[in-house]
Formats: structure tokens, C-alpha cells, sequence
């Protein structure tokens, strides 16, 4: 239990109906999860608004309600708290009532459109085998040191993000890594967390279905930035021309990595390969089994951290080289026939172009490149004709189909990639609704050698169709798939 007044430490607050003296036993927002003496706060979402869900809280025995518009009848006994922001008090409503635990670690935010996971989960992989306990909080899991807890959405609610930064300082966790998304910043999720860093990966094409502007996306991902205290850092990947932007106005000690311009963290990639790849950072060599030019940045991004936070440099460049891919980003299999097959998150035109791209660099140009890729429903609509372009373009051939077609209809989503297809690839071009089909027929059209890209879900272990998951894993599907063809 916890006094109201305490759990409302730093929210700004309009009006006050009752007394703010009184137990707390939790705070929740989701009105299913409220018991008796819990605070529930009132979020106007995208889907739903919680003012619709008072009445049933306080049947339900919520003691305080947090809202940003008081309702009509209030009921003797509750106490009803009226601030500017519902988004903004929950996160720091959970924050107080975990006894703000980022403040018990240094916590490293990772914000970009394409190497956030790579980035966070490569952080967390190399710092434990420094011997240090870790966290991580990324939309694939939530590592408490050695303890896996799944997430039920791509973008853990601050509720979720506190609650488990507490079980950190509770296992004497001494470095978190997490992932820091354009709508958790947008919905404050991150407001009353203690940043010790955060690391700008890149900006390109992506949630302009949320954000409206690309200038809107921008700006929202700079607002971390913006917030880090003089005892951080913030570290920005200048060959991005976003780059710079990220660090007009913070605090923080500045700092810069590129492949291409001058920086206070340079690499060069002096060999690439399929089993890896050789990098110079920084005058030192060193052999990374990560591929391809996003993973150059991820690796510089990587060792430009560590040692920001203290590590050895040649000790970082040495557990760098131990270091395995991320599950779903650039993840390989090859069969017995020589057909090498590639699942990848790249769920954007930047990244699917920067993956063909490296795909294209290995090879000697007499296999063939079969790409597998679709949009998600419910999404920014305006990169599918790119998307589409990018692929027929530098794919031999390209099979359009279903990635999570959520509300939306699959053969629609498949039309508005089509249409991005220039004439002379629309030869190249077949669309299979259906997924798994899809990745069969690619793997039916391959020869020995050829390579096969199935690209949008990568780690995802589900497809989504009108509010329904079933299982679908796009690393598992196509091996399987192989490995019948090779017998």
C-alpha cells in the first residue's frame, strides 16, 4: 500500500475531489485489472477512452480515479483527481509507486526507425558477458538479468516498463537497455524514467500513419533527447542528416559514430561475407559474425556505448566479436541443396532496401534472389507502393503477400504493393495471399545457391488477421520447408 499523494509526486494536477491521504493498493489503467483500493487512470487511446470505464471501476472498488475530465455524479468514499495529462500521471504515477527505479540503474534508451532491437539486445548480450547483470526492454522480450518475461505488445506501457526496472533493483541489475519507440515517447510512457543515455540509430520512412508528418516523427523521437539530464549522454549516428537534430538542445555530453563522416566513433568495413564480417573501428580490427552495412552501425553504436559507460575498449572489441545475431534480423539458414534462406524484420523501405543491398554485395551474381514480403494492415499505407518498388527492383523475383493483414484486407494491401512496381520488374513479380504458400513457392522456385529473403515479420512468432493471432513463424516455416525439398 501506498498514499495517494505520494503515488501523485510530479503530476500536474487541476482539481481534486476527496482526500489524497488515502492507500493505494495499485495503480492500473486497463478498467478488467482494477480491484478493490487501486487507482485507476483514465487514458483517452487511440482504440478506446477510459473516461467511458469510470462507472465500472468504482463498482469495481478503484478508491481514486485519475482523469482528465471529472465525471458528472462523483460517489462519497472516491477520490477523484483531474490532471492535464492522463498518459503523463500514469507515468509517473507508476514510477512513484515502483519508488522510481530507474534512478537505481543507468538505463540506456535506444530510439530509431530501423536497429532499435539489434542495438538494445546486442547491449544486454555483450554487457552480461562482461559479467555485469543486465536488463533489457525491447518489443521482442523483458530480460530481468537471467529471467525471460514475454511481452504482450510490441511497446511495454509504463506500467509494465516500472514494475520491472523494480524487479531489476530487486536482482541488483546495474545496466538496462531499452528500446524507446515514436508512440512511447508520444504517449509519455518515458516521462519520469532517469536516462543515463540514449542512442539515435537513423530515420527513414515509417508510422506516418500515427504521426501524420514525417517532421511530427522527427521531432517526437528528438523529445528524448531533449529531456536527458547534464550526467548523460547522447549518442547520435551522423550519417543519418537527422543525426545533428537529435542534439540541438539536450544536456547531455554529446557524442557521434559514422562509416562516413568524421566522428568521434569511426568504422570502416574491410571484408564482408556471409559468415561475417571485417570491421576497423576506431584503429582496431576486429571480426563480427553480424552482416552488412546496418549491422556496421549497430556494431559502432555498440562500441561507442560501451564505452561511453566505462568499459575497456579493447575488451569491448573483443566480447563485440563473440557477439550473435538477433533472432529475426538477418537470421540464415542454409539447406543441404546450397539454397540459403534469410528471415528479416525489415518491415520498412529503408530496411528492406538496406538488406537487398547486403544480400546483393555477397553474392557473386549468378544465384538468383527470391524475396517473400508483405505490408501490416492498420498501417502507414503510403510505404507499400515502395516497398513493392524496392523489392521488384532488386530482387530477381518477388512474391507479394500477407504480413499482418489486422483489420484490413490482405488482396488490398497486396493492389497498393503492386502498384509500386515499375513495368519493366512486373515480369518478376507473383502474388500469394496466403503466407506459407508463398515462402513454399519461393522455396519450390529455388535452385542450389539461390537466396531467399522473407522479409516484415522476422521474429514474430504469430500472423494477426481481424483481432485474431495464430501461430506463424516465418525462421521455422522455411527451414522446414528446406529441409522436405532436400529429402
Amino acid at each position: 500500500m501506498m498514499q495517494l499523494k505520494d503515488i501523485l509526486y510530479g503530476v500536474r494536477i487541476t482539481a481534486v475531489s476527496g482526500t489524497t491521504t488515502c492507500d493505494i493498493a495499485s495503480v492500473q489503467f486497463d478498467s478488467r485489472e482494477v480491484q478493490k483500493s487501486d487507482a485507476f487512470v483514465a487514458i483517452k487511446g487511440t482504440v478506446t477512452d477510459g473516461h467511458k470505464y469510470i462507472d465500472a471501476v468504482v463498482k469495481a472498488g478503484a478508491r481514486a480515479i485519475v482523469c482528465e475530465e471529472l465525471p458528472k455524479e462523483m460517489v462519497d468514499d472516491v477520490t477523484y483527481v483531474q490532471v492535464e495529462s492522463g498518459n503523463q500521471a500514469l507515468a509517473l504515477m507508476a514510477s512513484n509507486f515502483y519508488d522510481t527505479p530507474s534512478k537505481n540503474l543507468k538505463l540506456v534508451g535506444v530510439t530509431g526507425t530501423n536497429g532499435k532491437t539489434t542495438v538494445s539486445s546486442l547491449l544486454y548480450q555483450l554487457f552480461k558477458k562482461a559479467g555485469y547483470k543486465v536488463g533489457l526492454l525491447s518489443t521482442i522480450k523483458i530480460m530481468v538479468d537471467d529471467t525471460e518475461f514475454p511481452t504482450k505488445h510490441t511497446t511495454p506501457d509504463a506500467l509494465v516498463v516500472n514494475k520491472h526496472l523494480k524487479l531489476m533493483n530487486d536482482a541488483g541489475v546495474e545496466f538496462c537497455f531499452m528500446e524507446v519507440s515514436s508512440h512511447g515517447i508520444h504517449q509519455k510512457r518515458t516521462e519520469g524514467l532517469a536516462f543515463a543515455g540514449a542512442i539515435f540509430t537513423n530515420l527513414s520512412h515509417d508510422h506516418l500513419d500515427y504521426h501524420k508528418t514525417f517532421a511530427e516523427y522527427r521531432d517526437t523521437k528528438k523529445i528524448l533527447f531533449d529531456q536527458l539530464p547534464k550526467t548523460a549522454f547522447a549518442l547520435t549516428n551522423i550519417d543519418d542528416k537527422n543525426g545533428l537534430v537529435m542534439l540541438q538542445n539536450t544536456k547531455a555530453k554529446k557524442a557521434t559514430y559514422a562509416l562516413k563522416n568524421y566522428a568521434d566513433y569511426r568504422a570502416q568495413i574491410l571484408e564482408n561475407q556471409f559468415d561475417g564480417q571485417l570491421l576497423k573501428i576506431n584503429d582496431n580490427e576486429l571480426w563480427s559474425k553480424l552482416i552488412g552495412y546496418f549491422n556496421a552501425y549497430n556494431m559502432l553504436a555498440i562500441y561507442a556505448t560501451a564505452d561511453l559507460l566505462g568499459l575497456d575498449q579493447l575488451e569491448t572489441l573483443r566480447l563485440i566479436s563473440e557477439l550473435e545475431n538477433v533472432d529475426g534480423r538477418f537470421q540464415y539458414y542454409i539447406s543441404k541443396n546450397r539454397i540459403t534462406a534469410i528471415v528479416d524484420y525489415a518491415h520498412t523501405p529503408d530496411a528492406l532496401k538496406n538488406v537487398l543491398e547486403t544480400i546483393n554485395t555477397l553474392r557473386t551474381g549468378n544465384e538468383n534472389v527470391i524475396t517473400v514480403v508483405g505490408c501490416g494492415g492498420d498501417r502507414d499505407r503510403s510505404k507499400r507502393p515502395v516497398m513493392g518498388n524496392i523489392a521488384s527492383e532488386m530482387s530477381n523475383k518477388v512474391i507479394f503477400t500477407s504480413d499482418n493483414p489486422r483489420t484490413e484486407s490482405p488482396t488490398e494491401i497486396i493492389t497498393e504493393m503492386e502498384a509500386g512496381v515499375e513495368p519493366q520488374n512486373v515480369k518478376k513479380m507473383l502474388s500469394i495471399e496466403n503466407r506459407e504458400q508463398a515462402i513454399k513457392t519461393a522455396c519450390q522456385l529455388a535452385d542450389a545457391n539461390d537466396i531467399i529473403l522473407v522479409a516484415g515479420k522476422g521474429h514474430e512468432t504469430y500472423q494477426e488477421t481481424n483481432g485474431k493471432r495464430v501461430d506463424f513463424d516465418d525462421f521455422k516455416i522455411v527451414k522446414e520447408l528446406l529441409n522436405s525439398l532436400d529429402k
